[in-house]
Protein backbone atom coordinates (compact mmCIF):
# COMPACT_ATOMS: atom_id res chain seq x y z
CA UNK A 1 0.00 0.00 0.00
CA UNK A 2 1.02 3.48 -1.23
CA UNK A 3 1.57 5.93 1.79
CA UNK A 4 -1.28 8.26 -0.18
CA UNK A 5 -3.40 5.16 0.48
CA UNK A 6 -2.29 4.81 4.03
CA UNK A 7 -3.02 8.47 4.77
CA UNK A 8 -6.31 8.36 3.26
CA UNK A 9 -7.08 5.54 4.95
CA UNK A 10 -5.94 6.90 8.15
CA UNK A 11 -7.60 10.12 7.61
CA UNK A 12 -11.38 8.22 6.86
CA UNK A 13 -10.95 5.80 10.29
CA UNK A 14 -9.77 9.52 12.33
CA UNK A 15 -13.53 11.21 10.86
CA UNK A 16 -15.29 8.15 11.55
CA UNK A 17 -14.20 8.02 15.07
CA UNK A 18 -14.53 11.79 15.54
CA UNK A 19 -18.03 11.35 14.63
CA UNK A 20 -18.50 8.74 16.61
CA UNK A 21 -17.65 10.58 19.81
CA UNK A 22 -19.61 13.76 18.91
CA UNK A 23 -22.70 11.92 18.45
CA UNK A 24 -21.94 9.69 21.90
CA UNK A 25 -21.11 13.45 24.06
CA UNK A 26 -24.33 15.28 21.82
CA UNK A 27 -26.82 12.34 22.52
CA UNK A 28 -25.42 11.31 26.25
CA UNK A 29 -27.35 14.19 28.11
CA UNK A 30 -30.95 12.21 26.80
CA UNK A 31 -32.87 11.08 29.97
CA UNK A 32 -34.06 7.24 30.02
CA UNK A 33 -37.86 6.65 30.20
CA UNK A 34 -36.95 2.64 31.41
CA UNK A 35 -34.18 1.85 34.05
CA UNK A 36 -32.57 -0.53 32.76
CA UNK A 37 -33.92 -3.38 35.20
CA UNK A 38 -37.45 -2.50 33.79
CA UNK A 39 -36.08 -2.62 30.04
CA UNK A 40 -34.52 -6.51 30.93
CA UNK A 41 -37.58 -7.06 32.97
CA UNK A 42 -39.99 -6.60 30.24
CA UNK A 43 -37.97 -7.79 27.52
CA UNK A 44 -38.64 -11.52 29.54
CA UNK A 45 -42.55 -10.81 30.47
CA UNK A 46 -43.31 -8.68 28.01
CA UNK A 47 -45.82 -7.05 30.98
CA UNK A 48 -46.11 -3.48 28.95
CA UNK A 49 -44.95 -3.79 25.56
CA UNK A 50 -47.62 -5.72 24.70
CA UNK A 51 -49.77 -5.67 21.37
CA UNK A 52 -53.30 -5.94 20.36
CA UNK A 53 -54.67 -9.26 18.56
CA UNK A 54 -57.19 -7.84 15.45
CA UNK A 55 -58.39 -5.49 18.23
CA UNK A 56 -59.98 -7.75 20.66
CA UNK A 57 -57.05 -9.03 22.87
CA UNK A 58 -53.51 -8.16 24.26
CA UNK A 59 -50.77 -10.55 23.38
CA UNK A 60 -46.95 -10.93 23.33
CA UNK A 61 -45.25 -9.36 20.27
CA UNK A 62 -43.46 -12.90 19.60
CA UNK A 63 -47.13 -14.20 18.63
CA UNK A 64 -47.28 -11.63 15.93
CA UNK A 65 -44.17 -12.56 14.93
CA UNK A 66 -44.97 -16.37 14.53
CA UNK A 67 -48.08 -15.52 12.71
CA UNK A 68 -45.75 -13.48 9.96
CA UNK A 69 -42.88 -16.20 10.01
CA UNK A 70 -45.12 -19.04 9.70
CA UNK A 71 -47.25 -17.23 6.90
CA UNK A 72 -43.98 -16.11 5.12
CA UNK A 73 -42.80 -20.05 5.14
CA UNK A 74 -45.92 -21.24 3.48
CA UNK A 75 -46.49 -19.17 0.85
CA UNK A 76 -42.87 -19.63 -0.36
CA UNK A 77 -43.38 -23.35 -0.18
CA UNK A 78 -46.26 -22.98 -1.58
CA UNK A 79 -44.69 -20.68 -4.58
CA UNK A 80 -41.77 -23.15 -4.93
CA UNK A 81 -44.21 -26.22 -4.91
CA UNK A 82 -46.23 -24.76 -7.91
CA UNK A 83 -43.73 -22.48 -10.08
CA UNK A 84 -40.33 -24.28 -9.36
CA UNK A 85 -40.49 -28.08 -8.32
CA UNK A 86 -42.17 -28.69 -12.05
CA UNK A 87 -39.24 -27.06 -13.18
CA UNK A 88 -36.57 -28.49 -11.53
CA UNK A 89 -33.99 -30.51 -13.66
CA UNK A 90 -31.36 -33.42 -13.28
CA UNK A 91 -28.41 -30.79 -13.32
CA UNK A 92 -29.67 -28.83 -11.32
CA UNK A 93 -29.43 -24.75 -10.96
CA UNK A 94 -28.53 -22.67 -8.53
CA UNK A 95 -31.89 -22.32 -7.40
CA UNK A 96 -32.76 -25.65 -7.42
CA UNK A 97 -28.91 -26.74 -5.67
CA UNK A 98 -29.98 -24.42 -2.38
CA UNK A 99 -33.48 -25.90 -2.09
CA UNK A 100 -31.85 -29.67 -2.59
CA UNK A 101 -28.58 -29.00 -0.17
CA UNK A 102 -31.14 -27.30 2.30
CA UNK A 103 -33.38 -30.37 2.29
CA UNK A 104 -30.33 -32.48 2.29
CA UNK A 105 -29.14 -31.38 5.27
CA UNK A 106 -32.03 -32.34 7.28
CA UNK A 107 -32.80 -35.45 5.32
CA UNK A 108 -29.15 -36.64 6.13
CA UNK A 109 -29.52 -36.03 9.62
CA UNK A 110 -32.52 -38.46 10.08
CA UNK A 111 -30.92 -40.93 8.42
CA UNK A 112 -27.44 -40.64 10.18
CA UNK A 113 -29.36 -40.88 13.55
CA UNK A 114 -32.37 -43.02 12.70
CA UNK A 115 -31.40 -45.18 9.80
CA UNK A 116 -34.06 -48.09 9.98
CA UNK A 117 -36.92 -45.03 10.07
CA UNK A 118 -36.67 -41.84 8.86
CA UNK A 119 -38.97 -40.40 6.94
CA UNK A 120 -41.13 -39.46 9.91
CA UNK A 121 -38.79 -37.27 11.79
CA UNK A 122 -36.73 -36.08 8.43
CA UNK A 123 -40.43 -34.26 7.67
CA UNK A 124 -40.51 -32.65 11.16
CA UNK A 125 -37.11 -31.91 11.86
CA UNK A 126 -36.82 -30.34 8.39
CA UNK A 127 -39.86 -28.27 9.42
CA UNK A 128 -38.95 -27.29 12.99
CA UNK A 129 -34.88 -26.74 11.77
CA UNK A 130 -36.32 -24.29 8.56
CA UNK A 131 -38.61 -22.31 11.22
CA UNK A 132 -36.49 -21.84 13.88
CA UNK A 133 -33.85 -20.31 11.80
CA UNK A 134 -35.68 -18.38 9.66
CA UNK A 135 -37.94 -16.64 13.02
CA UNK A 136 -34.87 -16.10 14.79
CA UNK A 137 -33.45 -14.12 11.60
CA UNK A 138 -36.36 -12.30 11.46
CA UNK A 139 -35.41 -10.15 14.30
CA UNK A 140 -33.19 -8.57 12.04
CA UNK A 141 -35.58 -7.37 10.29
CA UNK A 142 -36.41 -4.96 12.60
CA UNK A 143 -40.11 -4.88 11.87
CA UNK A 144 -41.95 -2.50 14.23
CA UNK A 145 -46.06 -2.42 15.52
CA UNK A 146 -47.99 -0.16 18.03
CA UNK A 147 -48.18 -1.10 21.52
CA UNK A 148 -51.48 -0.82 23.01
CA UNK A 149 -50.00 2.37 25.13
CA UNK A 150 -48.83 4.01 21.88
CA UNK A 151 -45.15 3.20 22.05
CA UNK A 152 -43.42 1.63 19.05
CA UNK A 153 -42.24 -2.18 19.56
CA UNK A 154 -39.87 -4.01 17.51
CA UNK A 155 -40.98 -7.61 16.54
CA UNK A 156 -38.58 -9.99 18.26
CA UNK A 157 -38.06 -13.52 17.42
CA UNK A 158 -41.02 -15.92 17.77
CA UNK A 159 -39.15 -18.39 20.09
CA UNK A 160 -38.27 -15.22 22.53
CA UNK A 161 -41.74 -16.19 24.23
CA UNK A 162 -41.47 -19.04 26.14
CA UNK A 163 -45.00 -20.06 25.06
CA UNK A 164 -43.56 -21.01 22.19
CA UNK A 165 -40.52 -22.82 23.19
CA UNK A 166 -42.37 -25.23 25.57
CA UNK A 167 -44.96 -25.87 22.18
CA UNK A 168 -41.76 -26.60 20.72
CA UNK A 169 -39.72 -29.04 22.74
CA UNK A 170 -43.49 -31.07 23.62
CA UNK A 171 -44.04 -31.25 19.49
CA UNK A 172 -40.35 -32.73 19.46
CA UNK A 173 -41.17 -35.52 22.68
CA UNK A 174 -44.71 -36.31 20.75
CA UNK A 175 -42.57 -36.82 17.67
CA UNK A 176 -40.38 -39.29 19.72
CA UNK A 177 -43.27 -41.02 21.28
CA UNK A 178 -44.65 -41.68 17.73
CA UNK A 179 -41.70 -43.23 16.24
CA UNK A 180 -41.39 -45.31 19.18
CA UNK A 181 -45.02 -46.47 19.63
CA UNK A 182 -44.73 -47.21 15.98
CA UNK A 183 -41.98 -49.12 16.20
CA UNK A 184 -42.32 -51.10 19.23
CA UNK A 185 -45.45 -50.89 20.77
CA UNK A 186 -46.03 -50.22 24.54
CA UNK A 187 -42.30 -50.89 24.70
CA UNK A 188 -41.36 -47.82 22.38
CA UNK A 189 -44.41 -45.90 24.68
CA UNK A 190 -42.12 -46.58 28.17
CA UNK A 191 -38.86 -46.57 26.48
CA UNK A 192 -40.04 -42.85 25.50
CA UNK A 193 -41.47 -41.71 28.83
CA UNK A 194 -38.14 -42.28 30.54
CA UNK A 195 -36.77 -39.18 29.18
CA UNK A 196 -40.03 -37.27 30.75
CA UNK A 197 -37.07 -34.24 31.30
CA UNK A 198 -36.47 -33.82 27.51
CA UNK A 199 -39.56 -31.73 26.62
CA UNK A 200 -38.34 -29.47 29.48
CA UNK A 201 -35.03 -29.18 28.87
CA UNK A 202 -35.62 -28.77 24.96
CA UNK A 203 -37.98 -25.94 25.72
CA UNK A 204 -35.60 -24.01 28.01
CA UNK A 205 -32.35 -24.34 26.03
CA UNK A 206 -34.21 -22.91 23.24
CA UNK A 207 -35.60 -20.01 25.26
CA UNK A 208 -32.66 -19.33 27.34
CA UNK A 209 -30.57 -18.91 24.30
CA UNK A 210 -32.40 -16.98 22.21
CA UNK A 211 -33.13 -14.57 25.25
CA UNK A 212 -30.13 -14.06 26.51
CA UNK A 213 -29.23 -12.76 22.89
CA UNK A 214 -31.86 -10.87 22.88
CA UNK A 215 -31.13 -9.42 25.99
CA UNK A 216 -27.18 -8.67 25.50
CA UNK A 217 -28.82 -6.82 22.59
CA UNK A 218 -31.17 -4.31 24.92
CA UNK A 219 -28.61 -3.89 26.99
CA UNK A 220 -26.10 -2.65 24.75
CA UNK A 221 -28.85 -0.21 23.02
CA UNK A 222 -30.06 0.71 26.43
CA UNK A 223 -26.12 2.67 27.04
CA UNK A 224 -25.69 5.55 24.80
CA UNK A 225 -21.69 4.94 24.85
CA UNK A 226 -22.32 1.55 23.57
CA UNK A 227 -25.69 2.21 21.67
CA UNK A 228 -23.18 3.25 17.57
CA UNK A 229 -22.41 0.73 15.90
CA UNK A 230 -21.87 -1.64 18.33
CA UNK A 231 -24.93 -3.07 18.12
CA UNK A 232 -25.15 -4.23 14.48
CA UNK A 233 -22.02 -6.17 14.67
CA UNK A 234 -23.53 -7.55 18.37
CA UNK A 235 -27.46 -8.15 17.03
CA UNK A 236 -25.75 -9.43 13.89
CA UNK A 237 -23.63 -12.09 15.05
CA UNK A 238 -25.58 -13.29 17.78
CA UNK A 239 -28.69 -13.39 15.73
CA UNK A 240 -26.51 -16.01 13.10
CA UNK A 241 -24.73 -17.50 15.74
CA UNK A 242 -28.08 -18.69 17.87
CA UNK A 243 -30.00 -19.15 14.43
CA UNK A 244 -27.32 -21.46 13.17
CA UNK A 245 -26.83 -23.48 16.70
CA UNK A 246 -30.40 -23.78 18.19
CA UNK A 247 -31.40 -25.02 15.01
CA UNK A 248 -29.05 -27.80 14.70
CA UNK A 249 -29.46 -28.64 18.54
CA UNK A 250 -32.90 -29.36 18.45
CA UNK A 251 -33.47 -31.08 15.14
CA UNK A 252 -29.96 -33.34 16.41
CA UNK A 253 -31.16 -34.04 19.96
CA UNK A 254 -34.86 -34.94 18.09
CA UNK A 255 -33.14 -36.89 15.29
CA UNK A 256 -30.50 -38.93 17.92
CA UNK A 257 -33.46 -39.97 20.40
CA UNK A 258 -35.89 -40.74 17.56
CA UNK A 259 -33.69 -43.17 16.58
CA UNK A 260 -33.21 -44.75 19.99
CA UNK A 261 -36.91 -45.25 20.71
CA UNK A 262 -38.24 -46.37 17.40
CA UNK A 263 -35.21 -48.85 16.63
CA UNK A 264 -36.43 -52.47 16.89
CA UNK A 265 -35.46 -54.40 19.88
CA UNK A 266 -34.41 -57.86 19.24
CA UNK A 267 -36.66 -60.76 20.72
CA UNK A 268 -34.52 -62.54 23.71
CA UNK A 269 -33.64 -65.85 22.49
CA UNK A 270 -35.05 -68.15 25.32
CA UNK A 271 -32.15 -70.35 27.13
CA UNK A 272 -32.87 -74.24 26.09
CA UNK A 273 -31.92 -76.04 29.55
CA UNK A 274 -29.13 -78.67 28.66
CA UNK A 275 -30.10 -82.02 29.78
CA UNK A 276 -28.53 -83.34 33.17
CA UNK A 277 -26.09 -86.18 31.94
CA UNK A 278 -26.99 -89.34 33.28
CA UNK A 279 -24.13 -90.78 35.50
CA UNK A 280 -22.77 -94.62 33.71
CA UNK A 281 -23.54 -97.04 35.67
CA UNK A 282 -21.01 -99.72 35.63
Amino acid sequence: MSKKRKIVSWTIFISLLVILLVGIILTGTREKEETIREVMKDAVLHEDNVVNLFGFRTVNPSLISAYIVSAAILLFAILVRIFAVPKFKEIPGKFQMIIESWVDLFTGLARSNSPHRYSTVAGYIFTAGTYIFLGTLFELLGVQVNGTKGQVITLPAPLCDINAAIAMGVTSFLIIMLGGITSNGFKGLLKTLKEFSLPISMSFRLFGALLSGMLVTELVYYYITLSFVLPVIVGILFTLMHAIIQAYVLTMLTATYYGEVSEKTAPKEKKHKQPELKAESN
